[in-house]
């Protein structure tokens, strides 16, 4: 009987173990979503914030976006009903001004089509008047070479 309890102590020891490890997981992410929330709240704060939308294009017109964006402290992007990208590839973000779109980092989206990414401000403060999302290589490119897939209006 004790060998018994034994036995299915140490399952449920397991079994604690790996829903720990599971919670700590979840918490996080939990944490990580939270402190981007965070930081587009106070980007918010500031008047002179912009909300930029995007729309969706080409493979994926049922895409939608948001862009918190400041001139000076960057912003955020949020992405909705983007598709899983394939293997070897990723979604990257375009910052488009007077000249060639300058890449502004390369992001994934969850299960759900979801997304968000930290853009960085521009360089030398240049300004910026809109916005697009390729389809690329994982790494990123220093110029566009996919399909457009979400552009600001």
């Amino acid at each position: 009987m004790a060998s018994r309890y034994e036995a299915r102590l140490g399952l449920m020891a397991r079994e604690t173990a790996a829903l720990r490890q599971r919670l700590q997981r979840d918490i996080a992410a939990l944490e990580g979503q939270l402190a981007v929330y965070r930081s587009a709240a106070e980007l918010l704060r500031d008047p002179a914030t912009q909300i930029v939308a995007l729309r969706g294009m080409g493979p994926s017109p049922q895409a939608t976006g948001r862009v918190v964006w400041h001139a000076v402290n960057g912003g955020h992007l949020f992405v909705a009903n983007l598709p899983a990208p394939p293997p070897g590839k990723a979604y990257e973000l375009w910052t488009i001004g007077d000249a060639a779109p300058e890449p502004a980092g390369v992001f994934q989206v969850d299960a759900q089509g979801r997304g968000s990414h930290r853009v960085a401000p521009v360089e030398g403060g240049k300004p910026v008047k809109g916005f697009a999302v390729t389809l690329e290589p994982e790494g990123g490119m220093p110029a566009p070479t996919g399909p457009m897939v979400l552009a600001s209006k």
